[in-house]
This record gives structure tokens, sequence and C-alpha cells, in this order.
């Protein structure tokens, strides 16, 4: 019996370092391809001819080595690293503008983001700097925002605490000891278990990649958790965790603040998932110059340049198969015309959920593997964001390169649990947490581009049944009813931020929000999330990441993107490079990493 274990251990350990260490296929790390930096284009019209390039037929790209269905930071990213190893790729976007959630929109002379607030682990020397810079040839820029570059607001404006956020690791928990004495020894644990299984995400990356039967023995072994803190600590939430290690509640909302950027309230966030987003964070944050379009600015032009295309307004209605259930191509809804375009690859950064329910035939849909898949997965919760537009300087409204984190109080399962479980007419007029920021003080391109104006962004989360009823209304058409609503959600909003700026209060000259059905309608999000498919607890098992593959159970159709992985824009891109090192046969991870370790000179040479 030992001597057949002691084989299966070997027989593991050698497929483990072949799919670490070896790979066969095209690798598009190569080289550095970074190239000199060019002018910034500041002028709408020229950048909307990169990112607003409508569908016809004649401009779909003839002998496509692969289809990429959406355009988001997973389906722009994944199309850059084959179109870099030569392949002809063709991206589909349903909206009239490339980008997904890295996509702006201009409204009386203001323009705003959508989703890219703020960027962690952007540091030269980090893996994820170099993988942007290769994915637009480092024509990418970064500023980083003020430090501190989060403050966490807790409490009634009549007793109001704020605690700074710093970067660096020995500077955010210094600044956390001053501010709450005699708690050092949770502050060093809590630094200590997160660092631990931040580092740990690699085996969620191994397991993916990893062959199934191989993944799945480490799995059900709980090899994993032994290997891993990430899975050790994945199904553990964050408030447990958190408050095994504080009674001091203030501090406790502290730990807990960033649940907001993967949408789970304490209780139900993983704190592997936390982990992971206090580790990205923790050398600092960026925002990409030029606003956050200028990331498919940049990507679009290296997936032309192998022949390829990126189309908007190109809603792809469904996924065809042969006679033997392969995804074989798309149909794309030209009007009442649907279109046909075939590719050898079919990649979907749509969503799980799209994927699975909207794009594929009733019959496939209920493939057990599919449903096993559709099981283990929910729907993440609906986003609502207010956009401001406003007449003066960052410096005379008093708007700075920073975040705000606004809690109404340090209870965050109760704040989080009342808000989304009352009542809507209710909640609606009294909205317990926001995040507020101003994108346009980020940005040293602003006040070049919009002299005299400024935008801030406010965001929360609400229910999509608060907004369900309009979900088939036309977009600015539904109702007196539902305009209320927004009203009451924005004036609402309004009162909380402007305790904190008071100076924006007299020059708002734009304002509107984006409810979870505005999600719906321009992002396809299913159920109105930020985030694609939820980021609780379960879903950061062993089990479900073996199961939550780039291959799905339809043969030549891939996923990738932030249901893939996790999200935002590095989930995303690592949900990229994830499905890249599947079609590749090659772990672009390490391939990565060895770029990284090349000598400087010969990594500079490109850019000299």
């Amino acid at each position: 019996m030992w001597f057949t274990v002691g084989l299966i251990c070997v027989v593991v350990v050698a497929v483990f370092l072949k799919y670490v260490f070896g790979s066969s296929g095209p690798n598009p790390f190569e080289v550095d391809t970074r190239e000199p930096l060019k002018p910034m284009v500041l002028d709408k019209k020229e950048k909307n001819k990169v990112l607003k390039q409508g569908f016809e037929s004649r401009r779909v790209p003839q002998h496509l080595d692969a289809i990429v269905i959406g355009s988001g930071a997973g389906g722009l990213g994944l199309a850059v690293l084959l179109a870099k190893v030569g392949k002809k790729v063709l991206v589909l976007e349903q909206h009239s503008r490339a980008g997904g959630c890295c996509h702006t929109f201009s409204e009386k002379g203001f323009e705003f983001d959508v989703g890219i607030h703020y960027i962690g682990d952007l540091k030269e020397t980090r893996p994820l700097r170099c993988i942007l810079d290769q994915l637009t040839n480092g024509q990418l820029q970064w500023e980083p925002l003020d430090d501190p570059f989060d403050q966490v607001v807790v409490g009634p404006p009549e007793n109001r605490r704020t605690y700074p956020i710093y970067s660096g690791r020995q500077r955010f928990a210094q600044e956390l000891k001053k501010r709450f004495p005699g708690e050092e020894k949770g502050i060093d644990e809590f630094m200590r278990l997160i660092k631990k299984c931040g580092h740990g995400v690699w085996m969620m990356v191994m397991l993916k990649l990893l062959p199934f039967p191989i993944a799945k023995f480490l799995a059900c072994t709980g090899l994993v958790n032994r290997l891993s803190w990430f899975f050790s600590y994945g199904s553990r939430s964050l408030a447990e965790v958190v408050n095994s290690l504080t009674q001091n509640k203030d501090l406790r909302a502290v730990l807990c603040y960033i649940f907001g950027t993967y949408g789970n309230s304490p209780k139900e966030a993983s704190f592997s998932m936390h982990s992971l987003l206090m580790c990205h964070y923790q050398g600092g944050a960026w925002y990409p110059k030029g606003g956050a379009n200028e990331i498919a600015y940049h990507m679009i032009p290296i997936i032309e340049k192998a022949g390829g295309a990126v189309l908007v307004r190109a809603p792809v209605n469904r996924i065809l198969l042969n006679d033997r259930n392969e995804a074989i191509g798309v149909s794309v809804l030209k009007g009442q015309e649907e279109v046909h375009v075939h590719a050898p690859f079919i990649i979907s950064d749509a969503g799980i959920f799209n994927t699975y329910q909207q794009l594929l035939p009733r019959d496939m849909q209920k493939m057990p593997e599919i449903q096993k898949q559709l099981g283990m997965l929910r729907h993440g919760a609906g986003g609502l964001s207010v956009f401001l537009g406003l007449s003066g300087t960052k410096e005379e409204l008093g708007l700075k390169a920073e975040n705000y984190w606004i809690f109404s109080e340090n209870e965050l399962d109760n704040l989080v649990d009342g808000f989304m479980n009352g009542e809507r007419e209710k909640c609606v007029k009294s909205v317990p947490m926001v995040f507020a920021a101003s994108p346009s003080a980020k940005d040293p391109t602003w006040e070049q581009r919009k002299p005299g104006k400024s935008t801030m962004c406010l965001v929360t989360f609400a229910p999509y049944e608060w907004f369900e009823e309009w979900k088939d209304c036309k977009v600015k058409k539904r109702g007196a009813d539902y305009t209320q609503l927004k009203d009451s959600i924005m004036h609402s909003l309004l009162d909380v931020v402007t305790e904190v700026f008071p100076k924006i209060k007299d020059r708002i000259e734009y304002m509107d929000a984006g409810t979870p059905v505005t999600n719906q309608h321009y992002l396809a999000a299913p159920r109105g999330q930020f985030y694609g498919a939820d980021h609780g607890a379960t879903r950061f098992t062993a089990d479900v990441c073996v199961s939550i593959r780039p291959q799905t159970p339809v043969r030549n159709l891939f996923i990738t993107g932030q249901d893939l992985c996790s999200c935002g824009l590095a989930g995303a891109l690592a949900g990229a490079l994830i499905c890249g090192s599947a079609i590749l046969n090659r772990n672009l991870f390490t391939d990565v990493m060895a770029l990284m370790k090349k000598p400087k000179h010969e990594r500079s040479k490109k850019v000299q």
C-alpha cells in the first residue's frame, strides 16, 4: 500500500513540476515589448476611432484563430496575449465602446470612469506592472495616489472618527497602532495572516492549470490546505477571523473596510479573498493617467497589428455548435439579422452566468458539469454609482487623490444586512455606506482636458430586486417612479458626502445615477453586479477553484476574466493569463517572472 501511495505522490509531484516549469507552446512574454513613450492622445474623437469601431461584416478579419466575447480587461488581455504570438483574434463588444468596466462616458462636458477607481501593486518591480506594461507595450502610464490613499470614516456626523490608510506594510501597521493603543498584538497577527493567505494565492492558479485529475486529487486529499494558507483560510469568514483578534469595534471596521471592493459583508466574505486585496494595496495605489479608457486604447492596436479587430455594437446572442456539440463560432445580431462568425477557439469574457445560461442552447445548459459549476456560484451584489459633475478645480473644492470609505456605524455586518434586506422606500432615504472619490483629482491630465471642472463618483450596493421591474424598459425612458427612486438614493448619498466635502454642495452642475439595471444594460451584468459571481467564502474552497477552470464542458469554449479568478482589473487579468496558459499550453505566470528576471539592459533595450 505504501508503495502505491508513494508512486502516486511521485506522479503528482512530477506533473505538478511540469506545469509549473515546463511549457511547450509559444510565449507572449518571450521579449520585452515596451516601446518609447508616445505623446498621450487627449482628443476624444481620436481615441474613439480606436474604441468605437462598430461591427460590420466587412470589418471581420478572415481566417480567425479565436473569437473573444466581451471587451473587459479579461477579454482584451487574453486577446493581446494571443496576438503577441501571432494569433488573429476578433473581440466582440455589445456596448457602443470597448473596455467593459474600464470604459468612460461623457455627459454635459464631464467625463466619468465606470469601474476603475484605483489599482494596487503597481511598483515597477511587481508582476502586475510587468503584465500591464507588456499588454500595452509600455504606453499605459500610472499616477500614484496621495498617501494616505484611503480614509475610513466611521460613525454619524456628530461622532465621526476618521482613520487614514497608509501605504507600506510597516507604515500601515504603525498608524493603526497609534490609533488603537493596546491592540498591537491583534494588529500584528492580522498582518501576519493576510501576508500568509495573500501569498498563498499561487495554489489557486495551479489548481486551474493542472490536469483535472491531479488538481482534484490535491483538493480531495486536503493537500492544498497544507500547501497554501489561501485555502486553509479560504472558507473562513472575514468576520470570524477579525473578531477573534480584537474586541474593538472601530478596529474591526477598519480591518474589514475594503470589503466594498468585492461586495460581501464581513460575515460572508472569505478571509483569504480579503487578504488578497489587502496585500494588493499594501504598497500603495495608482490611477491611469488620462482615465480608465487608456487601458483599452493601448491594448487594441496590438490586437489589430496581428490582424485581429475589436468591434463594438456587436451583441453575441448565441455560441454556434457543430454536430458534435463543439464550439465553432458565434452569432452576432446586426439589427434583425444574424451574422455568423467562425473560429477554432471561442473565449467568453461575458461571465459564467451569461456564457452558460444565455449563450448556449437549453439542452447544453442541462449538462451535469455545467449545472455543477452554476450550483457552486451565486450572483454578486448589485452595484449603484452616482456621478457628480462639479464647477471648480480640485483645490477650490477640497478634493484630493484619495478615497473615502464612509460608514454610518462600526458594526458593518448589521449595517449591510439592514440596508440590503430592508424595505426599499425606507432604505433609499438613508444609505449607510458609500465609497467616495474624485477621478479628476487623481488624473494629472484632467486640468488640461477639462479646465475649471471636477468630478466625483459615489459607489454603494443595492439589491437588484429594487429595480427589477424596470429591467426591460429603454434607458432614460423608465418612467417617473424609477426617476423618483433614483433621486431618493442620489440625495441620500449626497447628504452623506457633503458632510465630508462641504465645498461641493453648491457646485454641482450634473448628477445622475447608474443602478443595477443600468449595469445590466451597459455591462451585460445579469443582476447588475460590478464584480461578477459572488466573492463569498464558499467560492474560495479548493473544490470550487478546481471546478471553475478556463476549459468549459463544451469543447473549444473557454472562459476568461473575473469569474475565472477574482474581481477587479488584477483579477480579470489573472483570469486572462490562466486562460491563455490553457490555450497556449504553457504557464504564463512563470513566463512573466522569467521576463522580470532578465538582466536590466536586456529588458530595457527596446525602450531606449
